[in-house]
């Protein structure tokens, strides 16, 4: 049996899945927890509730069933980045992707490095979302916390420093950091050096293969996971492209849920010259990510929908009516990632009349959430040649208008995907692969 997670910045997610990567029926957790934004800019989860939510999660799980579970695989979202003391405790809550409090830090990078090559080597724009912003941003604005910590983790990371006694990470959460060479799969030393970081205040990257065990602590707790073997965590994005079969460099995962991205994966190495817009991070040390990310998706729709109180069929009075003449939407309302990295972006409603009404405004922030897409969609096909497009995330389960949307502006076919936590799936079929209990996952 394995135990599964799937760490989010709104829930946590946990299921038992056999040794053919199927799940075990009722077996499947969920804890909600809400991202809290700030005016000013702050988009954290409090790093303590994190580390108890997911404890639940697998307290959950576990009541519901009496079988030996041999091995814990987990995902996790990326960018994000937490502190901790020589004694373990939290010095700062996990600032997330979304916290956008470091902008400023932005142009001073900008003006210290060459932009193009740092990101050609780290696949990362220097952008509030990654670390190198926020740590700048720490170590000028919180001396004391910046000096009083002694490692920086990723959320995943956290959890296996808490229960398994080691701060190490995976390739693939280190890719998504900001200051990790994509072409060495090691940290970047001339970053590093510029935020006066050093190797031992970050986590260790682990092996290929390497597990780990749970303390004496948890194993008390746990004792059906005392012998468990704990694989570090890996990034959701990653996990969601590998669970939807997509693995190739002909197939592309539209994901659609608080945000939305796009992404390829491929066996191989990184593009000679990554494009300007995209990023490109890592599976593991043989596999490629590359795409690009949108901060307004899943959260712009609720948010519309909230503000002007639409109803339960908003998706049906959608598919009814013809697009607003001349109305336009940009979203950027929860700030811009791919393709420009602005960080002085914002939201804007273009062309609203007195004739329109919340139907016909949600209807074009939808169809700008596709533009956004189609624009990453255009500079992937730079690098890869796309031939299917294979969607998941719960916003576009709960819109197939909004799927028509996004492939009409594609101009492809958008299926959607037949796994329902794609997530999950992707991060099991991983670990099973790297312990040598399934070939190839490519060739499942």
């Amino acid at each position: 049996m394995i135990l599964a997670l799937d760490i989010g910045s709104s829930s946590v997610r946990a299921a038992l899945y056999d040794e053919n990567a199927n799940e075990i029926p009722r077996t499947s957790i969920k804890i909600e927890r809400s991202l809290k934004v700030a005016a000013n800019g702050a988009a954290e989860i409090d790093a303590d509730e994190f580390v108890t939510q997911v404890e639940a999660a697998i307290d959950a799980l576990l009541s519901k069933t009496s079988r030996d579970i041999e091995y814990v695989a987990s995902c996790s979202f990326w960018h994000s980045l937490v502190g901790i003391d020589d004694r373990g405790k939290t010095t700062t809550k996990i600032l997330t992707w979304a916290d956008r409090r470091s902008w400023e830090y932005s142009a001073v990078l900008k003006d210290r490095f060459d932009e193009r090559e740092v990101h050609n080597r780290t696949g990362a724009h220097f952008h509030s979302s990654f670390w190198p912003a926020k740590l700048l941003w720490l170590r000028n604005g919180s001396r004391a916390i910046f000096d009083g910590t002694s490692r920086w983790l990723s959320p995943g990371d956290l959890i296996t420093e808490r229960f398994c006694g080691e701060a190490v990470t995976s390739v693939s959460m280190a890719s998504g950091t900001g200051i990790f060479d994509q072409r060495k799969c090691d940290w970047d030393p001339e970053l590093l050096r510029s935020l006066k970081i050093t190797r031992t205040r970050l986590a260790r990257i682990a092996a290929d293969g390497e597990t780990f065990r749970l303390t004496r602590k948890y194993a008390k707790r746990w004792p059906r996971l005392a012998n468990a073997e704990w694989f570090p965590t890996i990034a959701d994005g990653a996990a969601d492209n590998i669970g939807s079969g997509c693995m190739t460099r002909r197939d592309a995962a539209l994901m659609v849920g608080t945000s939305a991205a796009m992404r390829v994966v491929y066996d191989g190495d990184p593009p000679r010259r990554i494009p300007q817009g995209l990023w490109c991070y890592r599976v593991d040390r043989r596999r490629i990510v590359i795409g690009g990310a949108l901060s307004d998706g899943g959260n712009l729709y609720a948010l519309i929908k909230d503000r002007f109180k639409l109803p339960r069929n908003t998706d049906e009075l959608i598919k009814e009516r013809e697009p607003a003449e001349g109305l336009v939407v940009v979203p950027f309302f929860h700030g811009e990632r791919s393709t420009g990295y602005d960080e002085y972006a914002a939201g804007a409603i273009i062309g609203l009349t007195a004739v329109h009404d919340g139907i016909d405004v949600l209807r074009a922030a939808m169809e700008g959430v596709a533009f956004r897409l189609d624009d990453i969609f255009v500079r992937l096909r730079k690098v890869v040649k796309i031939e299917r497009i294979v969607a998941s995330g719960g916003a576009l389960r709960e819109s197939p208008v909004w799927t028509q949307i996004i492939a009409d502006t594609l101009g492809r076919e958008v299926n959607i995907s037949g796994v329902k936590e794609a997530s999950m799936l992707g991060t099991v079929l991983l670990a099973m692969e790297s312990v040598g209990k399934m070939e190839s996952i490519e060739n499942l």
